[in-house]
């Protein structure tokens, strides 16, 4: 049986980037995630532009992965720092004629290297609409499927706003949308009823003092209790998700088909492949 050959790309920026590749290689060594193999790493970096990132590049060659290697920050610099100021003020054409042009060129220097899936670990670039269209990439978003949208921070400060009781992790399929791409994967956790009860009264008695203290108080919240243990509890669940949600490809359980998710039916999974009874195994019963 042919192996599933999986595309990696990432920034390489910190630890976690280094971690999360060592996570998956793991489990591909020891057969978690079955007859598959990572054809090719590639970073948006090159050697000599951070310690962290020549960590990443380093832990890919003693790998033996193919790498390729490409500077986002050298190329066309002008047009890049133009069309970032731009985007600011709500203007992205110049920023999107950045990104068709890198992403061109990063396509280049992958093309003869085979792949079923790629897979956004720790890449701090936005993919251009080509990219996303000719290859079948999948990235993580730190909400459930039809939770809310934006970064980590942005996430959880929206699930106290909302008092949800619930919330999760996902991959998603990347599309020319930015964060709008169907869910491929997805696993859920309890936060609220009978959960982290001390850790919303602290909220709440914030909220009765200042009922605008979410919206107004950024920095507070993010260092209050309820805040750091929401961010720990899906943090525990990222890094499992990412390499089941692969081992779920692999075997053929799902496949991407016409830009959207299916399984082998090929019915369309509308929320994704629900993951969390393998996770809730693999994190333990006393992080939920």
């Amino acid at each position: 049986m042919e192996k599933f050959k999986l595309g990696w790309f990432s920034t390489g920026r910190d630890e976690a980037a280094r971690e999360l590749l060592k996570v998956v290689l793991k489990d591909i060594d020891n057969k978690v995630i079955p007859n598959c193999n990572i054809s090719f790493v590639f970073c948006s970096r090159e050697e000599g532009e951070s310690e962290e990132s020549d960590k990443f590049i380093k832990l890919v060659r003693e790998r033996g992965i193919p790498l390729a290697c490409f500077s986002s920050v050298k190329f066309m610099p002008e047009l890049r720092e133009k069309g970032l100021e731009q985007e600011k003020k709500g203007n992205t054409r110049l920023i999107e004629d950045w990104r068709f042009f890198y992403d061109r060129e990063v396509m280049k220097r992958l093309y003869n290297y085979e792949h079923d899936l790629v897979v956004l670990a720790g890449y701090m670039l936005v993919t251009g609409r080509e990219m996303c269209i000719k290859n079948k990439m999948i990235n993580l978003h730190p909400a459930k499927p039809e939770g809310p949208k934006g970064s980590w921070q942005e996430v959880i400060r929206q699930l106290i706003l909302e008092r949800a009781t619930e919330t999760g992790v996902m991959m998603h399929l990347v599309t020319p949308d930015l964060d709008e791409g169907p869910p491929v994967a997805f696993c859920v956790f309890k936060i609220k009823n009978g959960i982290l009860v001390d850790e919303w009264k602290e909220i709440e008695n914030l909220m009765i003092k200042d009922p605008q203290f979410i919206q107004r108080e950024v920095k507070a919240v993010e260092n209050t209790s309820l805040f750091k243990k929401i961010r720990k509890k899906g943090l525990k669940r990222e890094f499992p998700l990412i390499s089941y949600t692969i081992k779920v490809f692999a075997e053929g359980k799902v496949k991407i088909k016409a830009g959207q998710v299916v399984n082998p039916r090929e019915e369309v999974l509308t929320a994704g492949y629900d993951l969390t009874d393998m996770i809730d195994k693999t994190v333990g019963r006393s992080s939920k």
